[in-house]
């Protein structure tokens, strides 16, 4: 969470931007990416190094060596490369050197042959004045401090630097370019509790922005795998550890290298989430520009895991749409859905944010999308979200949905979110009222009534046992079909939803407490209109006899 300093040093950090040349918003955040990521690369490296040295382990430092300048042809140290070491330089010494020098360095960090190189290619390091990137640089120096003072009290630098992102991010929505915002991070925590990825899995996002989804799932893995005594609990409630039990170094070949697939349309967007990923440890990140409900994208039957939070607004011209895709529409909102199920493998899980019309829209193309999700999927939860979940960017209600590719859908769990925590205004203060850990507790126990109801229906034999000793009639298994729909929690039988033209919004089937007002009877009414007329009567007489 983002301390009041901090919100005010990145304000500072736009401001200058604006008042240094840079207007669009969009323009900006990359060239501030650029500049926290050759900042982040000099501190990770400084400790990959000072552990190699701690543990008596190998590390070859990137600032080892020389680099071969293009545009100097010099061959230059790799150290004077380092954020530690140009801070220091005079401003027009230092908008030089890291225009012509650091900048062509960072592009290629990863290989020339990366995919990191490759939409870094066309990059262009644009800050126009000296004064400005030293600005920057001070600010951004204050900036991670922060972050540390932040980590030290308990909260992960990823979430802090994530946090730092989304604030960043803020002024472009608000700006109305490309109505780019991230998905908070404790939303992103529960979605990957709801599909728990697991390593060895394949794991993409349509429309993944900045990465959001993509770390959220890494970092869920790497606590899977971290001993239980050194995992910690973050500010939302959510387990969190680093994966101290991964000792195999393939396995974190295969999660680094082989795991995690993001694809957008924007180029910017690309470079961000590329630079956010390596800076978190994903070392190869497998993000492409692409427009996942194009023609020219055929990444079908191809993931076990997908996390997404698509564009709600907007259209695709009908020419442009994948032929793969079967719903009759141009609404980004539905045809995102329609390409996560294709992208998914048979038996693959998805959860993705949509918004509340998707789920009771009457359009045709509305009902079909809901009929696949029931029909051709195993369409197991809706969380409904309240509508300040995403303010003060957007206040659209929502609500995350949860299936399994394949399958059959039998009843549909339902989860009313009152409260995530944070004031569902545009401040979003945090607040105690929180439902996550409920969710998530709710939502495990569900299988373990799903695994008792069958156990019940088909109780399994222990060899030399007698069948009839066991008394079922007297086992307590809950029956949730029949659990009370004024929970905020409660399944609802498939073909109930069925008859209800496949109506997914929990309004349709909660039920809500009713108390009849009770009303004076007239005569009474109308003693106490008497008395107040005569009032008001009496204080008119009052104000006349002041005049």
């Amino acid at each position: 969470m983002l301390t009041p300093k901090m919100k005010s040093l990145i304000n500072q950090l736009w401001d200058n931007f604006w008042s240094g040349g840079i207007a669009n918003p969009l323009t900006a955040i990359e060239q501030i990416s650029y500049l926290l990521f050759m900042r982040r690369l000099d501190e990770m490296d400084s400790k990959l190094k000072k552990d190699a040295e701690w543990t008596g382990g190998k590390y070859t430092s990137l600032f080892d060596g020389i680099f071969q300048s293009a545009h100097t042809n010099k061959k230059i140290d790799k150290q004077t490369l380092r954020w530690s070491h140009f801070k220091q330089l005079e401003g027009g010494e230092m908008l030089t050197h890291v225009q012509t020098e650091v900048f062509p360095f960072i592009k290629q960090i990863n290989g020339e042959e990366s995919v990191f190189a490759k939409y870094m290619a066309d990059a262009v390091f644009i800050i126009p004045k000296p004064s400005l990137l030293v600005e920057a640089v001070t600010i951004i120096d204050a900036l991670y401090t922060e972050i540390e003072e932040q980590t030290q009290s308990g909260q992960t630098f990823q979430d802090t630097q994530g946090d730092m992102y989304e604030y960043l991010l803020s002024e472009i929505s608000q700006s109305g370019k490309n109505g780019q915002f991230r998905t908070p991070r404790h939303i992103i925590k529960l979605m990957c509790e709801l599909v728990s990825p697991k390593i060895g899995e394949t794991i993409g996002d349509p429309a993944c922005g900045t990465g959001g989804f993509l770390l959220g799932a890494y970092q869920y893995i790497l606590t899977t795998h971290t001993t239980k005594k050194l995992i910690t609990k973050d500010e939302d409630g959510f387990e969190r550890g680093f994966g101290d039990k991964l000792t195999d170094e393939r396995l974190w070949t295969a999660l680094r290298e082989k795991t995690f697939f993001g694809y957008d349309f924007d180029t910017t967007m690309v470079r961000i989430g590329l630079m956010n990923l390596l800076l978190h440890g994903i070392t190869h990140p497998n993000i492409e520009r692409s427009d996942t409900l194009s023609k020219k994208y055929n990444e079908d039957d191809h993931f076990d895991v997908i996390l997404a939070n698509p564009p709600f607004k907007g259209s695709i011209d009908k020419g442009d749409i994948n032929e793969n895709l079967s719903l009759k529409t141009t609404k980004t909102e539905l045809l995102f859905v329609n390409r996560m199920i294709n992208s998914l493998k048979i038996g693959g899980r998805a959860t993705v944010i949509v918004p509340d019309g998707v789920l009771f829209g009457s359009s045709n193309a509305h009902k079909s999308l809901r009929k696949m999700l029931i029909e051709d999927c195993e369409l197991q939860g809706v969380v409904s979200m309240p509508s300040g979940v995403f303010k003060p960017y957007a206040g659209v209600s929502t609500a995350i949905i949860v299936f399994v590719k394949g399958g059959t859908t039998e009843r549909v769990w339902f989860y009313d979110m009152q409260a995530d925590g944070y004031s569902l205004d545009d401040k979003r203060d945090r607040i105690e009222t929180n439902d996550l850990s409920d969710i998530v507790e709710k939502w495990n126990r569900r299988g373990t009534v799903h695994r008792a109801r069958e156990e019940k229906d088909h109780p399994h034999v222990i060899p030399g046992e007698d069948p009839g000793s066991r008394n079922t009639d007297t086992d307590v298994i809950p029956d949730t079909d029949r659990e009370s729909r004024k929970n905020k929690h409660f399944f609802v039988p498939v073909r109930e939803i069925i008859d209800n033209n496949y109506d997914l919004s929990i309004n349709r089937y909660k039920e809500i407490d009713y108390t009849p007002p009770e009303y004076d009877k007239p005569k009474v009414i109308l003693r106490k209109i008497e008395k107040l007329e005569k009032a008001i009567s009496n204080a008119i007489h009052v104000l006349k006899e002041l005049r």
